[in-house]
């Protein structure tokens, strides 16, 4: 655990009006041109932490979401785009503490190395005690985890309590929900949206947003993830249409 002195939060102040018109127009305009849409999108995919957090996942639907994070596009459209040797997978797969196990086995019968993210300390509203929160935090860790996405209590931001430890700290799922998390040496400050991004065109607008307020070094799966889960399957159907110039029938694509 590593303490952040965050009391320059308190002195942040945001114009609103602003932040909102200059998002609306970067949405409003095609963020990429068409020919260069495909290697956004591949891009895309490696800023992906590919989720399941359903209350039925079992470990066969983990496995399942295992194999597509190492295969996330198919084999030969990433041939017809002359990238199947470039190793495209996903940044991380993110699941339920109870489910690490699942997710370390999975991955490590496909041969990969794609770290496993989970949520914990009271996902979805951060509303349980601080003992339980640490103590599946350590559980996690122990199963295999090697990121955790911190739902923070809210209560305690509103009030202005900061307490800034931990490696990742998030906030509840809202409509779209925003994670700041920490990473290397020294301790770098990044970026996750997650909530409902299910299109390849919502990636797109994400990518684009990246690029132009903070630059090309942050459009990396080190500095900027997008956690969802339904995301993927547009973005290959997207490739796929790239590729052969129609769109793809349901049982064309592999789903995870």
């Amino acid at each position: 655990r590593t303490s952040h002195n965050l009391s320059w939060i308190s002195k942040i102040q945001v114009n609103k009006p602003a932040v909102l018109r200059r998002a609306e127009q970067i949405q409003a305009r095609r963020p990429v041109k068409k020919e260069w849409q495909a290697a956004w999108l591949l891009k895309a995919v490696t800023c992906i932490d590919l989720t399941t957090l359903s209350g039925d996942d079992t470990a066969s639907n983990v496995q399942r979401l295992c194999y597509k994070a190492k295969y996330p596009i198919r084999e030969d459209l990433l041939k017809a785009l002359n990238m199947h040797d470039k190793g495209i997978t996903t940044a991380a797969v993110c699941v339920y503490p109870a489910r690490v196990c699942d997710a370390v086995k999975a991955l490590k019968a496909a041969g990969c190395d794609i770290p496993v993210a989970s949520v914990a300390t009271g996902f979805p509203a951060g509303q349980t005690h601080l003992k339980t929160r640490l103590e599946e935090i350590r559980l996690a860790v122990e199963d295999g985890a090697t990121e955790i996405d911190v739902v923070i209590n809210r209560t305690l931001v509103l009030t202005g309590q900061w307490k800034g430890k931990g490696t990742f700290t998030s906030s509840s799922p809202e409509p779209v929900n925003i994670t700041f998390f920490w990473w290397g040496e020294p301790l770098q400050m990044c970026f996750k949206p997650a909530g409902g991004i299910r299109s390849a065109k919502d990636s797109l607008v994400w990518l684009s947003l990246i690029k132009e307020e903070l630059g090309d070094e942050w459009m990396k799966p080190e500095l900027f993830r997008i956690g969802a889960s339904t995301l993927l399957a547009d973005i290959e159907r997207q490739i796929y249409h790239h590729v052969t110039g129609r769109y793809a029938a349901y049982h064309d694509l592999p789903m995870s």
